[in-house]
């Protein structure tokens, strides 16, 4: 009878030690959507800044261009990671929503009343990155 305690305890044991593995992995693999968030933010700033404060058609072409370029990189390195947290898609989802209602908002307004206000544009630019860097910040906390 001994002996079948001491096997289960022994599995207990291996069972406990693979959970731990799986969690650190999870843990360490999901690193990457802080920084992703952190970028998503910065480019989005730079965009806004170049919209606003460069010239027509060189501050569109040079803002999307980064941004482009970016979205792009972002994606292959989302795409390339092995583990994702619970609940990634609908944070990802708020990051995207909120981002675009603040990118919207921003830009439309800038444009109408504001266009090439310093004033406008620097604040808009860091409302615009606050959804990207504040996801960032949360995620690494976690």
């Amino acid at each position: 009878m001994a002996e079948y305690a001491s096997k289960d305890a022994m599995a207990a044991v291996a069972a406990l030690a693979r959970e731990q593995e799986l969690r650190s992995t999870v843990r360490d693999g999901t690193k990457w959507y802080a920084w992703y968030q952190v970028i998503f933010g910065s480019a989005a700033a730079v965009m806004v800044l170049s919209i606003g404060l460069i010239s027509r058609p060189y501050g569109v072409a040079i803002g999307c261009g980064i941004w482009f370029t970016v979205i792009i990189g972002l994606s292959i390195y989302a795409a390339r990671q092995r583990v994702a947290r619970l609940g990634f898609k609908r944070r990802h989802a708020s990051l995207i929503i909120v981002w675009a209602l603040f990118y919207g908002g921003v830009l439309s307004a800038g444009l109408i009343w504001f266009p090439g206000a310093v004033a406008w544009w620097v604040p808009g630019a860091l409302l615009v990155a606050l959804p990207g860097l504040i996801g960032g910040y949360l995620e690494a906390r976690r």
